[in-house]
């Protein structure tokens, strides 16, 4: 799919390529492109053999956050109330965030440039982030009497100590890529994020595609769910795995030192 906001492009190996396309305004979010973000998250929720997803901003940035200009010019009878939920458990604001966790594959974000307020919300939802050192990074709400309500809140437990987030979230504090590692908001930090996050996205292509997304249903319900039903989960997802042809390549191509070939869903 290619479009005018956002593009995918999947390779063979199962591999799709996901960009925001606005370099002119550092991939800022305007109504439109929460459309096409949005867009995006659900096109890749049905894409026959997807097996990662790569996730990175064209031009000098990942994303800048929210242009609030084009919000400013809405009329107020176009605007949905925050409370409403449109997409199962978010409004629009919060679901091009919570669209990568809803991604039934890992998804790993490539951060550059700038990445601020809805940006860096954005950037949490990937299961890893990959960060470049002098990326320009915060949670920028607060700079604008306003609170981070894109998803943030929710994707940052278990990723960020919370006297570390309070302060981020109270000062609008700007950091670095190298700082967002020590704070929990990068897992690697590397001169050549794109080209990180593309090995490690090639390296999960080549496991067993049902239990990579099992896998990943079973980290979002570490987030949610209480011990006793995330060890039913675990339970249920090995199950589902357990002696199915795809687990048995994986063994196979294992013992036999050669590259694996699975059957996609």
């Amino acid at each position: 799919m290619s479009t005018d906001r956002v593009t995918i492009d999947l390779a063979d190996n199962g591999v799709a390529q996901v960009r925001f396309n606005r370099p002119d305004k550092m991939n800022a979010l305007d109504p439109e492109q929460f459309e096409a973000i949005i867009a995006a998250g659900e096109e890749l929720r049905a894409m026959k053999g997807l097996r990662a997803v790569v996730l990175a901003g064209e031009g000098r940035a990942f994303c800048a956050g929210l242009d609030v200009s084009s919000f400013n010019a809405a009329p107020d009878d176009e605007r949905k109330p925050l409370t409403e939920r449109t997409h199962g458990n978010a409004n629009t604001f919060q679901e091009v965030a919570m669209t990568w966790r809803k991604c039934p594959v890992p998804v790993i974000a490539a951060v550059h440039g700038v990445c601020f307020g809805g940006g860096l919300q954005i950037a949490s939802g990937a299961d890893i982030r990959v960060v470049h050192p002098a990326t320009r990074m915060a949670i920028m709400e607060l700079k604008w009497g306003l609170v981070p309500d894109m998803g943030g809140y929710h994707l940052w437990r278990g990723l960020v100590r919370d006297d570390y987030l309070r302060e981020l979230v109270y000062t609008n504090r700007e950091f670095t890529g190298e700082e967002a590692r020590e704070y929990g908001l990068a897992t690697h930090v590397t001169e050549d994020p794109l080209g990180k996050a593309n090995d490690i996205a090639n390296e999960i292509a080549s496991r067993n595609p049902e239990a990579i997304r099992g896998a990943k249903r079973l980290s979002e319900a570490m987030l949610e769910q209480s011990g006793d039903d995330i060890l039913m989960a675990e339970s249920v997802e090995q199950a589902a795995v357990m002696r199915k042809p795809n687990q048995i390549e994986a063994v196979m191509a294992g013992m036999q030192k050669r590259a694996a070939k699975f059957t996609d869903l």
